[in-house]
């Protein structure tokens, strides 16, 4: 397979990227990326890895350069791929009405932005608007995009260092099964407690302008958090209490992603649950930045009657819509929701059978194809193993798997684990095997069995297999 960077010097390119790149938050890998395809990306030197995270946090839903994709962006980018804000075009019209056709009732009316940052922005400037009040509350593990009112929304990274925040922003206890000190006597977890009294705080906290609550179905960058079975329906009784909306940010679990179109619909005990505003980024756009907002018709109306502003250059460009229009019927189409829930649950089978045979492995989590493998020294005590998650890490990517660990200091190091949701049975497999092979050579991993198998052979057959 040819590509447009086939030949390049990765030495100068690297000392290019050195002298004038500016860093932003995150270590660069070590190698330049000249290809992408299907399910694996590859760098100049020409070391293939399977991307197991989508690149970053879920975003190529249905793989790297996925035909029908690429035929839409070529036929786009030729007639129709940028518009004043004020023009409409059909690929805007037809993501509108797939997207609001898709998701449940009371979610009538949408409008796309570029990043998951704005489109929360927008969402939370929205329900400011909308309730007349400025106090917006998140969880303590949340991660919802880097501008003002969206960072301020957030607790998981990015508050220190930078001058003062938005005002009026109130947080609740994350919600970790593993980790919360909420306990019932049998030592099971006591989430409506723990919920209970984080509403509690912020009653005592708020000057009564609460506004909205933002919240993730689940925390990905936090860890892939899974809220419990009930947690949003007692959430919303609270909110309905004091007057508040409820922002859901399905940026990295929408469209089949946590096996469902929509994450927070999953749990038949959270039937009912109607968020006020919906936000949708990395998987709509495949990798093109796309972002949605969907709300009520009430919220609509009230916002186009009473001159609501979030104005932007790339505010329903035609060129990113046509990809998200394609995206969601592709999942419609094919069924990937009904498939990635399959598959996810071959997933966690393997990840927990991983956890049987290795004591590093403190806890496994999440839903459909999005995974969470969290990393510790010791189960008992559940500290953090950083450093052998890194190794662990390195040693994947050294055999060909791109699975990004979580290194926050609030976590031990977790796996985040999220293939395009098109990935097949055997690469799933492979997958796994490779996971296995990394822990089984990794010093402190703490092996619970006795090993009697050759390395080499091993080894062997993994490296056949990719």
């Amino acid at each position: 397979m040819s590509g447009a960077y086939d030949n390049v010097n990765a030495e100068q390119l690297q000392h290019g990227a050195d002298s004038c790149l500016l860093t932003y938050g995150t270590a660069f890998h070590p190698e330049i990326i000249t290809r992408t395809y299907g399910i694996h990306v590859e760098t100049a030197s020409g070391h293939r890895l399977m991307d197991f995270t989508t690149v970053r946090s879920n975003v190529a839903l249905i793989g790297h350069g996925h035909p029908e994709v690429v035929e839409v962006i070529h036929e786009h980018a030729k007639h129709l791929d940028h518009l004043f804000s004020g023009m409409i075009s059909p690929p805007v019209i037809s993501l509108a009405k797939r997207l609001t056709g898709a998701a449940p009732a009371g979610l009538d009316k949408a409008f796309f932005l570029s990043t998951g940052g704005e489109s929360n922005e927008a969402a939370i400037r929205l329900a400011k608007f909308f309730t007349g009040k400025f106090e917006i509350v998140g969880l303590a593990s949340s991660w919802h995009g880097i501008t003002g009112a969206s960072l301020g929304a957030q607790y998981h990274a990015g508050r220190s260092g930078y001058g003062p925040n938005m005002i009026g922003n109130l947080a609740l206890p994350t919600s970790n099964a593993y980790r919360s000190i909420f306990r019932h006597s049998d030592g099971s977890y006591d989430w409506k407690t723990e919920l209970d009294y984080g509403v509690d705080l912020l009653d005592k906290q708020s000057c009564g302008s609460l506004a909205a609550v933002i919240l993730e179905p689940i925390l990905s960058s936090g860890g892939m958090l899974e809220l419990p079975p009930g947690y949003l329906k007692a959430l919303k009784k609270h909110r309905d209490a004091r007057g508040m909306l409820m922002i859901v940010d399905e940026a990295q679990t929408a469209l089949g992603r946590a096996g469902d179109m929509f994450a927070f619909t999953h749990h038949p005990d959270d039937e009912g649950v109607d968020p006020d505003i919906v936000t949708l980024s990395k998987t709509l756009g495949n990798g093109l930045p796309i972002s949605a907002v969907l709300t009520s018709n009430q919220i609509a109306q009230y916002a186009k009657e009473t001159g609501f502003l979030f104005y932007t250059t790339h505010n329903n460009d035609p060129l990113p819509a046509a990809v998200g229009d394609k995206v969601l019927e592709i999942v419609i189409r094919d069924d990937l929701c009904a498939r990635s829930k399959r598959l996810g649950v071959k997933l966690q089978a393997g990840l927990r059978r991983l956890q049987s045979r290795y004591g590093c492995i403190g806890d496994v989590r999440g839903r459909g194809l999005m995974a969470g493998c969290e990393i510790v020294s010791d189960r008992n005590t559940k500290a953090g193993a950083p450093d052998v998650g890194r190794a662990v890490s390195d040693k994947m990517v050294e055999m060909g798997l791109w699975a990004q660990l979580a290194t926050m200091t609030s976590f031990g190091g977790v796996f985040r684990i999220a293939p395009p949701i098109t990935v097949t049975e055997e690469q799933l497999d492979l997958v796994l095997a490779i996971m296995e092979e990394a822990l089984r050579t990794t010093p402190g991993t703490t092996p619970l069995y006795e090993d009697n198998v050759v390395s080499s052979t091993k080894d062997t057959t993994i490296e056949a297999r990719l």
